[in-house]
């Protein structure tokens, strides 16, 4: 083949927008001589194949002549940028070496990047924009000169070839401005429903149930003409788009003729919570239900026995759901059994202070790391919805023990977190005047915001 075949060829390739791999391949940039050829700049060309383009629609104008000598046509041969679209099953280290990068070079660039991003996360339909020299003779590889990748939204990543040829990464944040938006709805079906049509996004509605899971049970306190609303924050970028959403600043929920707000506060040793107009927390020692979606299939108190037959006292609450269910701690504490106890199948039992504990039953296989003496968290999963023991279908047996005694888990009336006091409080007022001049100037309803009333 001859130098102009060979230079034809590796220009014919960088214009082939879907290689043998699937992965699309858009030139952004390429200069050639004195010639300017610019490539597509979207990828509506993802099914355009490399065969489609041919030979003869490359211009012989981009050598300066045909007959020019191999050395004088290298010489012509620009740097090339491409923008590749990370297809599925992609690695950054196939990416470049698929595209002529040699492996030692791929390598090299690689590790560098791994200092301030980890390679494994890139994901498809991710934008790589790589830039080499490219070489004369088809069988040399190309001269890898950066890396561009947009990591998320807010962060781009650039690998840079140094002088010494060695590679240098450096992570550049993008700046975004915070601004506050605000919703609001009327629950007709359900809050999910209600959510979604006030425009919430999930993961803000994800945080509202959060809020107030210590004081709501979603699927059975909420009625027809219970309201919400709420103040959170949006980042935007510099072309006024939105990047992402940010926490809830204030959030309301009227059940009935029971108002609770609360607001987001940041203490000084650093913890971040929710607290109403009195400076209490929001967050209580154990969750009013363990399982989310699930309803009660059989409460605490004197029942007909499913298996025995006969009146026996039941002294937990059962929660029918399909096998393979999360089962949530409800608070914090250690776990002082886990295993199969008797007639309760596989079971895990938690003690969370002096006076409480809870019992989880039935389960069809716990949660990871949970045995005897390790550390949970409220709201980890410790395990799965079963029907192990003796049981009649897949449910979770749930108790609340206090002082040793099993109780109620609906008429307990649950202690409650922190309580601000001193400089705290008086802190937290200034910012609670704060988020409700905000909250008012959103649209939020102004008795409400000044009501105060809690729980």
């Amino acid at each position: 083949m001859d130098s102009v075949s060979k230079i034809r060829t590796i220009i014919k390739k960088s214009l082939g927008y879907v290689g043998a791999t699937g992965r699309l391949m858009i030139p952004t940039a390429m200069f050639v001589g004195v010639i300017f050829v610019s490539g597509p700049q979207t990828e509506d060309l993802r099914s355009t194949h490399t065969s489609d383009i041919e030979a003869e629609r490359i211009p012989s104008l981009v050598f300066a002549s045909a007959s020019d000598s191999a050395a004088d046509a290298a010489r012509l041969v620009q740097p090339m940028q491409l923008r590749l679209i990370v297809a599925p099953g992609d690695t950054l280290m196939t990416i470049l070496v698929d595209e002529g990068i040699a492996r030692r070079e791929a390598h090299a660039a690689i590790a560098a990047m791994s200092k301030v991003f980890r390679p494994r996360n890139i994901r498809p339909k991710q934008v790589v924009v790589v830039t080499a020299r490219l070489p004369l003779a088809a069988d040399q590889p190309a001269r890898l000169t950066k890396i561009e990748l947009a990591a998320s939204a807010e962060r781009d990543i650039v690998v840079t070839r140094l002088d010494d040829n060695s590679y240098q990464a450096v992570a550049i944040d993008r700046p975004l401005t915070r601004n506050l938006a605000f919703a609001k709805g009327t629950i007709e079906s359900s809050l999910y429903v209600a959510a979604v049509g006030a425009k919430v996004p999930l993961s803000v509605l994800a945080e509202l149930i959060q809020i107030f899971s210590f004081d709501v049970d979603f699927q059975r306190d909420i009625k027809r003409g219970d309201g919400f609303s709420l103040m959170y924050a949006r980042y935007l970028d510099e072309a006024g788009l939105k990047v992402r959403d940010g926490d809830i600043e204030v959030a309301a929920m009227t059940l009935g003729r029971n108002a609770m707000q609360f607001y987001r506060f940041e203490t000084a040793d650093g913890q971040i919570d929710y607290y109403d107009a009195k400076g209490r927390s929001a967050r209580k020692a154990l969750l009013r239900t363990p399982i989310d979606g699930a309803k009660i299939s059989s409460r605490f108190g004197m029942r007909r026995h499913p298996i025995l037959g006969y009146n026996k006292m039941h002294r937990g609450l059962d929660f029918a759901a399909p096998r393979g269910t999360p089962v949530f701690a409800a608070g914090n504490g250690v776990v002082e059994r886990a295993g199969r106890y008797g007639a309760y199948g596989k079971y895990v039992r938690l003690r969370h202070n002096s006076t409480y504990k809870t019992a989880y039953a039935h389960m069809s296989r716990y949660g990871k790391k949970i045995r005897a003496g390790s550390r949970v968290k409220q709201g980890q999963i410790i395990g799965y919805v079963g029907t192990t023991g003796r049981s009649t279908g897949p449910h979770l047996h749930y108790e609340v023990l206090q002082n040793g005694g099993r109780v109620n888990p609906q008429k307990i009336k649950l202690p409650t977190g922190r309580k601000l006091t001193g400089k705290e409080l008086a802190k937290f007022r200034e910012k609670l005047q704060l988020l409700e001049r905000q909250y008012v100037a959103l649209g939020a309803p102004t008795q409400l915001a000044k009501s105060g009333k809690t729980r």
